[in-house]
Formats: C-alpha cells, structure tokens, sequence
C-alpha cells in the first residue's frame, strides 16, 4: 500500500464506508497480502480512519504485519484502529 495503490484504496474503502449505516459496526481491511505500507499508505489508512469516525464507524486493520503494526505504534496511531491477527 503506497503512492502506486493509495487513490484506489481511499476510493474502494469511501465507498464501503457510505455503503455502512453511521454508527454500526465498523469496517474491516484485510492488509494480510500487503507486504509494504509506506507513508502514503499510512496516510490513507489515517484518511479511512478519520471519515469513518465521523461516521461513528471503527476501523479493523486485520493481518497486519509486524512492519506495519511496528509503523503505527511508532507514529502513536496504533490507537486509532482494531488490530486483528489473521486473513479474512
């Protein structure tokens, strides 16, 4: 997940999110095939996150690897998802 992919995942995940009723549930990405998440990609990650929020929606991060949960306890943004262990 980078500057190559970032504006198709912030697409494919805002429309998710205004598929889901404010304040049911939340959204999960499976990032178990992603091997890579550099600062682009964190940015959409914190982008999803933000318009999520505003819609009273959690956001679920499930197989993230340890590079990238490294990366978010790094940056102190490992609070603002629900990590999962594991593929979908």
């Amino acid at each position: 997940l980078g500057l190559d992919s970032r504006t198709a995942f912030r697409r494919a995940a805002g429309e998710l999110l205004e598929q889901l009723e404010e304040g049911a549930g939340r959204l999960v990405i499976d990032l178990s095939g992603t091997r890579q998440v550099d600062s682009a990609g964190l940015g959409a990650l914190m982008l999803i996150q933000r318009k999520a929020a505003e819609r009273r929606l959690a956001v679920c991060l499930r197989g993230a690897n340890e590079e990238l949960r490294f990366l978010l306890v790094l940056t102190k943004l490992d609070d603002l998802f629900e990590l999962e262990s594991g593929a979908a």
